[in-house]
């Protein structure tokens, strides 16, 4: 049996403070450490969220004014892919939170017979539809909406944020840890020593009961020390650089976007996340496919193209490590953040994997003494859910018409890839059942799956229905008010100068 009453976290970072701060929450009688490299920085990326953030933020209590003045942070409402379908595809977007419905039909099911009856319709027309958050995103405002003037949308639970992760950890480890009575040493681990329990000391002299891996792609206790082995994930998921920057505002006003855009390019993507103080944006990349360097002109290409180039940038180049350990939780060492697991940038999932297996983590710590089933139940749970989103992820590839270059030719074409497996998960999600409407499953899969333009109609009524008519009749008259509405509401900018930067 383990016991967990002092643990020991090595590393900082996003992921180290996160993890120190849900379990001094969660357990304020547990002796926690937090051991940080003096000289080893973090990996400044992972600057965007998806919403499910908001349950790890409830649960430690932290409100958006706590940390978004100091983290520079700005809300997000909606990930945007660009040119990921064809080339000049018109983009497509992917929102967060609830859809339209009412207690008869509902607007996804009903969007399908709309593209039915009207093929000319633009696919970037279903998020428009059927998303509350569209029209906020459409007209670039945000307000707390408390008087319910756009139904269905929750600002507390629906909004996701954009901010600077290594001031995100600095925040979390100066204004929440350590106050609550976390301790911090600044430290390199050079001697780690081992007993059948797993680890025993860290530089003769670190005792715990539970040691935490956040050294990132090091994998410092769990991959170099105890040997975990690593499932490589680079034949579904071959990018494994970045080249990253930092870019100024010209318009900040304008420029100022509730929403991730990520656009596909000749061997990846670039992202452009825009936070209160800068534009952080990369070129996510395969090396199978180009140099380096190579990469570094076409980024600096098509910075030049969208008119985003500065004179003096300076470039990061980023090695990422793409794949899950068989086990991140094995004898007395738990890995959480990139020690364990990495998909890749696309959907936002570098700080979506930390706070979902803490949320794990804290369930199964509960229990004073751990056996080795709770050990087995969390591998379980973070495998099973990291594979569920890297299966996600790779539909943007293998539903991509892209053919244009090596790199696409090849990504759609892995044999990695369970097609049966594929089609028969978007059929069950996509078809339109005329009965019934049946429509339900993880919403993701049905905005990359419309915007790919990959969906069957089997609608065998060529008439369509009376309530189906009115429905879209009456949806698109709510989408009018709504954008009127949104029109006459504060820009992003200015809401964010208002209530989180104040000046």
């Amino acid at each position: 049996m383990l016991k967990s009453q002092k643990v020991t976290i090595v590393g900082g970072g996003s992921a180290g403070w996160m993890t120190a701060a849900t379990l001094i929450k969660v357990f304020p009688k547990k002796d926690i450490t937090v051991i940080e490299s003096p000289t080893k920085g973090a990996i400044s990326v992972g600057e965007s969220t998806l919403s499910s953030i908001n349950q790890w933020l409830d649960l430690l209590e932290i409100k958006d004014e706590d940390f978004m003045p100091y983290t520079k942070a700005s809300y997000k409402l909606s990930i945007r892919f660009e040119n990921f379908y064809k080339l000049k595809d018109g983009g497509f977007h992917y929102p967060f939170g609830k859809v339209y419905e009412n207690n008869t039909v509902g607007s996804k099911e009903t969007w399908f017979f709309k593209k039915f009856f009207n093929s000319k319709i633009h696919n970037k027309d279903y998020a428009d539809f059927i998303s509350p958050n569209m029209c906020l995103v459409n007209n670039n405002v945000l307000f707390k909406n408390e008087n319910q003037e756009i139904p269905f949308f929750n600002f507390k639970n629906d909004v996701a944020y954009h901010f600077d992760a290594v001031k995100f950890a600095d925040w979390l480890k100066k204004y929440y840890c350590i106050p609550r009575g976390v301790k911090h040493i600044y430290e390199d681990i050079n001697t780690i020593e081992q007993n059948k329990d797993g680890i025993k000391s860290l530089n003769k002299k670190h005792k715990a009961d539970l040691y935490i891996d956040c050294t990132g792609f090091s994998s410092l206790l769990l991959g170099k020390t105890l040997q975990e082995p690593f499932e490589d994930y680079s034949d579904l998921l071959p990018n494994n650089k970045a080249w990253a920057t930092n870019l100024k505002y010209k318009n900040k006003k304008k420029q100022l976007k509730p929403y991730t855009n990520c656009t596909a390019i000749q061997n990846g993507w670039v992202w452009n996340i825009p936070s209160w103080d800068k534009i952080g944006t990369g070129y996510v990349y395969s090396d199978k496919f180009i140099s380096d360097d190579e990469a570094l002109d076409q980024f600096k290409k098509y910075l030049n193209e969208k008119n985003l180039n500065e004179k003096d940038l300076k470039f990061k180049n980023i090695k990422m490590r793409v794949g899950i350990h068989k086990r991140l939780f094995v004898k007395n060492v738990c890995a959480i953040g990139l020690s364990g697991a990495f998909i890749e940038p696309l959907e936002s999932n570098g700080l979506l994997t930390v706070h979902e297996f803490l949320m794990k983590l804290v369930k199964i710590l509960k229990r004073n003494n751990l056996s080795q089933w709770d050990r087995d139940n969390f591998n379980y749970y973070c495998k099973d859910f990291f594979n569920f989103f890297a299966e996600f992820v790779s539909y943007h590839y293998a539903l991509s018409h892209r053919r244009d270059t090596k790199y696409w030719r090849e990504i759609n074409n892995k044999s990695f890839y369970d097609k049966r497996k594929i089609e028969t998960e978007l059929k069950s999600n996509i078809e339109v059942y005329m009965n019934n409407y049946k429509f339900n499953s993880f919403p993701g899969v049905h905005y990359i799956s419309v915007g790919m333009n990959y969906f069957n109609l089997e609608v065998t009524n060529k008439k369509m229905p009376n309530q189906i008519k009115k429905f879209i009749v009456n949806r698109e008259k709510e989408i009018k008010k709504f954008n009127k509405v949104c029109g006459q509401k504060n820009t992003l900018y200015e809401f964010l100068k208002t209530n989180i930067h104040k000046q």
